[in-house]
């Protein structure tokens, strides 16, 4: 693939890790270094099949979790002290220093959004009158699902005659099919994609349709099915500008 994704709004690896902490239901206090890096790794994977721009902090945190996972498997000599530091206690410092300082942004968030109900403020724009879409959806959750959908996929590794696929055809194609469902659930999205490609541009479109502003990603709990719904009519005309 020839084009990069970049997403305004990218989670790093510190919401990585906490993404799989939560959804594997891992005792932050005492993590499983080995089965959450091989996770970890699978999820960087993902990300350089994808195509999307991996900040080297990434790599930094998978290196940092190897050590981790070297030091633990080593055994302890005689002439160490009893009680030896931890080799995990650094990074759940981090954590849960990231974990505080993520929950009050969430907070002062919601307190804005309630700000804005009372005086309201005119919207964000670029400079060039586009209004700036709201990114609420959390990456690591789409990739999560998109896992699924690859391996739930009967698509074969190699293909005859492959063809070109266009990612802005199917980023039109993509919003034809929402704005006429209104909302559509996550894997409902790859019904009829042919092959391992097709998966991928889908999901690419999605990514962009997202960050246009067209649609919006919710889950009804978390961890939960992934929900497509186009953005209400009021957006339109801000949506219309950002397409041209």
């Amino acid at each position: 693939m020839d084009y990069k994704v970049k997403l305004q709004q990218f989670e790093g690896p510190l919401d990585l890790l906490l993404f799989l902490i939560k959804k594997e239901e891992i005792n932050i206090y005492d993590i499983p270094i080995a089965q959450i890096t091989q996770q970890y790794v699978e999820y960087i994977r993902m990300l350089e099949f994808l195509n999307l721009e991996l900040a080297g902090e990434f790599l930094v945190m998978a290196a940092t979790l190897m050590r981790i996972k070297a030091r633990m498997l080593l055994p302890a000599r005689p002439d160490e002290a009893e009680e030896e530091v931890d080799p995990r206690a650094e990074l759940v410092q981090q954590l849960l220093e990231y974990q505080k300082f993520k929950a009050a942004a969430t907070e002062l968030e919601a307190m804005e959004y309630q700000r804005r109900l009372v005086f309201p403020r005119p919207e964000a724009t670029d400079g060039k009158g586009v209004v700036e879409a709201e990114e609420t959806y959390n990456l690591f959750e789409l990739i999560s699902a998109f896992k699924k959908v690859l391996e739930k996929s009967q698509v074969r590794y190699i293909e005859v005659h492959p063809e070109e696929i266009s990612l802005e055809a199917r980023i039109d194609a993509l919003k034809g099919r929402i704005a006429q469902a209104g909302e559509l659930a996550f894997g409902d999205l790859f019904e009829g994609d042919a092959s391992r490609m097709d998966l991928v541009v889908t999901f690419l479109a999605l990514l962009e349709i997202l960050k246009m502003g067209f649609a919006r990603a919710r889950q009804t709990k978390p961890f939960g099915e992934i929900w497509i719904q186009l953005v209400p009519a009021e957006n339109d005309c801000g949506r219309d500008q950002a397409d041209n």
